[in-house]
């Protein structure tokens, strides 16, 4: 009896040292690496010998061991796009990951409008969701979607698998986030892995480490009404449980739709986006990568709430004048004025796609820089505004401009007749005899009427600093 219990015992330790050998969700099957790339693979093990990762695609082999704490990392090269290839992580159990294949990365992140999956929400759909899903078919780009989670402290793993591109697949995943993607692929024929980490609700604040967020707003001392009670909208909970876990992982990039819940705070976003950023390319360690980011969409939300929305469009804006390789995809003519989740996510998704496409990967062709204001030169009672990143000028495709409102000393804002005229608008106003300031679309509802040639909308703007 006792052979036979030691038996059992042998086998059961023998077991438990197959089961040593761990890694995160996303070193998977089907997924995607970053090409022409060093990257990094990494997991846990409690087994004293070295760890071997051996990859299809050139018959390499990588060895490494565990620290004190049983972490391991070793890196890895990644050849020009294409597979599917095999990577073997062996100890003293095999993990074969099957169906590699070798593409472009993104994260993309925020909250509802980047959460909003293809399905829709109940009763907001998304436009053309039938025909999109009918066509996502594509073995070329895979999805992996974050299970929403929360954490004091940097957690190792996240829950996600990855999936081929397919109606199933698609329809629960970001509509913007997709959509990129399958831009992306038509383009560069490549294949293209796409990571959805999101939480509707959330804070900028609750994506950041909470000593940053207590650092960049230090010299604040208003309150701060974007973070709630709720888990998601605590500072770093989010951070730490779906931002951390996917550090280290190569990626080409970030986009980010975010902000509605920082209306309260506008006049924070400025600096916590930036830090943000900076701290992930920091974190990251892998250069400053792009970070594109979407415009808050117009809508009407009430109660004394209207001037929050366009104040914080233009701390939005800032951040594209404060970071290098950072751009924001205007959605100044996207919005709904009685919905907070526009069903038009395409244009969304172009308008981040061509920043990628046009700036990042240097296509040729493709317009992406949002138009803004450049300088205005008063006239007695008219004023001239002059734009900038638009080379080929300015069009209202025939329509009148009804967004423009001017203001004298008393600074009240009064309707304005604004015309194109060679390459710039002017602007006059029967109720302002010697206006000072002009305002673009600088209401939380509005509809953009003015973009480039090449159709980018003009961002909502204002001349003056008034309160």
């Amino acid at each position: 009896m006792k052979y036979i219990l030691a038996s059992i015992f042998s086998i059961f330790v023998y077991q438990l040292s197959f089961a040593a050998l761990t890694i995160p969700h996303f070193f998977a099957d089907n997924m995607v690496l970053q090409q022409s790339s060093q990257v990094k693979i990494w997991g846990k093990t409690t087994s004293k010998k070295k760890i071997q990762v051996k990859t299809s695609w050139d018959g390499k082999s990588y060895k490494t061991a565990k620290d004190q704490d049983g972490n391991w990392s070793l890196w890895i090269e990644t050849p020009k796009a294409g597979g599917p290839y095999n990577i073997q992580i062996q100890q003293e159990e095999k993990i074969t990951l099957h169906d590699v294949l070798i593409g472009e990365v993104w994260i993309c992140s925020g909250q509802s409008n980047m959460d909003m999956p293809m399905k829709g929400y109940y009763g907001q759909p998304i436009r053309h969701a039938a025909e999109l899903l009918l066509a996502s078919p594509n073995d070329q780009i895979r999805l992996f979607r974050i299970e929403r989670s929360h954490a004091d402290n940097a957690a190792f793993d996240v829950n996600g698998n990855w999936s081929v591109s397919n109606a199933a697949s698609v329809a629960n995943f970001s509509a913007v986030g997709y959509q990129f993607a399958k831009y992306l692929q038509q383009h560069l024929h490549v294949p293209i892995g796409i990571i959805q980490t999101t939480w509707g609700g959330s804070p900028i604040e609750a994506w950041m480490k909470p000593s940053l967020v207590e650092r960049s707003l230090r010299q604040q001392k208003l309150p701060n009404r974007a973070i709630g009670k709720q888990v998601h909208q605590q500072p770093g909970n989010l951070y730490h449980a779906m931002i951390c876990p996917l550090i280290g992982f190569r990626i080409a990039g970030v986009i980010w739709y975010q902000g509605e819940q920082n209306r309260y705070n506008y006049y924070d976003y400025n600096i916590l986006q930036t830090n943000m950023i900076r701290d992930w390319r920091n974190t990251w360690d892998i250069g400053e990568w792009p970070f594109y980011y979407v415009e808050i969409a117009p809508m009407q939300y009430g109660g004394g709430q209207g001037i929050l929305l366009p104040r914080l469009r233009e701390m939005q804006l800032k951040t594209q004048d404060s970071l290098s390789n950072a751009g924001m995809a205007a959605t100044i003519d996207g919005g709904e004025m009685h919905n907070i989740h526009p069903a038009n996510k395409t244009i969304v998704a172009q308008r981040l796609a061509s920043w990628a496409l046009g700036s990042h990967y240097q296509k040729k062709g493709i317009a992406y820089q949002t138009p803004t204001l450049d300088k205005i030169v008063v006239l007695h009672d008219t004023v001239l505004v002059s734009l900038k990143h638009c080379p080929l000028g300015i069009t209202s495709y025939g329509k009148s401009l009804t967004q423009f409102e001017l203001a004298g000393t008393d600074q009240i804002f009064h309707p304005a007749i604004a015309v194109l005229q060679n390459n710039r608008i002017v602007v006059t106003s029967a109720a302002v005899k010697a206006p000072l300031a002009v305002r673009y679309a600088f209401h939380d509802w509005c509809f953009g009427e003015l973009y480039s040639t090449e159709g980018i909308p003009v961002a909502s703007f204002r001349s003056d600093n008034w309160p």
